[in-house]
C-alpha cells in the first residue's frame, strides 16, 4: 500500500469529478473502467483516488482517446522508434495547451517571457506533431531576446548567441534533447562556464547513442558548462502538463498534475513510496482526452509527491497493464 497524503484535497476533489465525467463520456476510458469491474453505481460511489483506474498509455497508439464530441485543433504525435506505432493525442484547444504549459513552467521558474530560449531539439524538429516543439516555439515567441530560437546544426551560432546572452547577463534557458546536449558538450574545445543560464535536458537518447545514467549525463554537462546542477523537463505526447527537476533528477509537479506509484506485481494497486514502481500520472489538463494515465516509465515516488524516473519498464514488468482486452 502507499499513501497519497501528498495530494491536495482540492486536487483530489477536481480529479474525482473528472474521473466520473470521463468514465461516462470517454468511450475508450469508459470501456477500460468497465473491464475493471465498474458499473454506473460504483463509478458514482468512488470517493478516493486510491480507487481510480488508470488507462494504459498504449491506448493512444491504437484508439482515439477523446472525452465528449469535438474536432481537434491540433494532434500531437510521439517520435517512437523504427517499426513502432506512434502515439496520437488529439487536442481540443491548442490555446489551452499553451496556457497550461506556460503556467507549469512559471510555477517553478517565473514567466517564460523573462528568459531567452535557445532550443536544441534536432530529433523533434525533424518530424511533425511534437508537443515539445509547439511549447518551445510558444516560449521563443514570448521572449524579448532576439537571440532566442531553434538550432538544428548551427552549433557555432548557438555558442555565439549563448556567449552574447551570458555577456549581457540575460537569464537564458538552453532546452535540449539529452543526446544533442551531450554531443555538443563533448565537442567543446574547452569548458564554457555559464552564470546566467539554465541547462534543461529532456527526451533521452532517442536511440542515437548508448543510454547513460542521468547522473553521468548531468556530470558531463556540469563539467562542460561549469554548473552545479542540470535541470530536466518531464513530459510526453499523452500528457498536456510538464513536471520539472531543478537538479539531481527529482521532479516536481505543477498544480495540474500528480504522479502516483503503481505496483509492478499488481498493476491495479499502488506501490509503496520510495520503492521502484511504475509511474501513473493524473493530468487535469487532459480534460478533453484522459486524465488518468498508466505510463511505461519506471521510477520512485516520494512522500512529498516528487518523483524520479529510472527509465522504461521492461516488457515483463508491463504484464497486467496492457490493452489486449480493448
Amino acid at each position: 500500500m502507499s499513501s497519497l497524503r501528498y495530494v491536495h484535497p482540492e486536487f483530489e476533489k477536481v480529479a474525482l469529478e473528472l474521473f466520473r465525467y470521463q468514465a461516462r463520456h470517454n468511450p475508450v476510458y469508459g470501456e477500460w473502467v468497465t473491464l475493471q469491474g465498474f458499473d454506473a453505481t460504483k463509478i458514482a460511489s468512488v470517493s478516493s483516488l486510491n480507487e481510480v483506474p488508470f488507462l494504459p498509455i498504449e491506448a493512444f497508439k491504437t484508439r482515439e482517446v477523446r472525452t465528449g464530441t469535438w474536432e481537434p485543433e491540433a494532434t500531437f504525435t510521439s517520435s517512437g522508434t523504427s517499426g513502432q506505432i506512434p502515439s496520437r493525442h488529439d487536442v481540443a484547444r491548442l490555446e489551452a495547451y499553451l496556457r497550461n504549459a506556460e503556467a507549469s513552467f512559471a510555477y517553478f521558474y517565473g514567466p517564460p517571457s523573462n528568459y531567452a530560449w535557445l532550443c536544441l531539439l534536432p530529433s523533434y524538429l525533424e518530424r511533425e506533431g511534437s508537443s515539445l516543439v509547439t511549447m518551445a516555439q510558444h516560449f521563443v515567441q514570448q521572449s524579448s531576446a532576439g537571440e532566442s530560437g531553434f538550432f538544428l546544426k548551427g552549433l557555432d551560432e548557438l555558442r555565439f548567441r549563448l556567449e552574447t546572452l551570458e555577456a549581457n547577463g540575460v537569464p537564458t534557458v538552453l532546452l535540449g534533447v539529452t543526446f544533442a546536449l551531450l554531443d555538443w558538450a563533448e565537442s567543446l574545445p574547452k569548458p564554457m562556464p555559464l552564470k546566467h543560464s539554465i541547462i534543461m535536458e529532456t527526451g533521452g537518447m532517442k536511440g542515437r547513442r548508448v543510454e547513460p545514467s542521468r547522473a553521468e549525463v548531468h556530470q558531463t554537462l556540469q563539467n562542460a558548462f561549469g554548473l552545479d546542477r542540470i535541470h530536466s523537463e518531464y513530459g510526453m505526447t499523452e500528457l498536456l502538463s510538464q513536471a520539472y527537476s531543478q537538479g539531481e533528477g527529482r521532479f516536481r509537479c505543477p498544480p495540474s498534475m500528480c504522479v502516483v506509484p503503481r505496483d509492478l506485481e499488481a498493476p491495479l494497486l499502488h506501490a509503496a513510496l520510495e520503492s521502484r514502481c511504475g509511474l501513473n500520472v493524473i493530468d487535469l489538463a487532459n480534460a478533453d482526452s484522459c486524465a488518468f494515465i498508466a505510463t511505461e516509465d519506471a521510477g520512485r515516488v516520494f512522500a512529498d509527491g516528487s518523483f524520479e524516473v529510472l527509465g522504461r519498464l521492461e516488457s515483463a514488468e508491463l504484464r497486467g497493464c496492457t490493452l489486449m482486452a480493448l
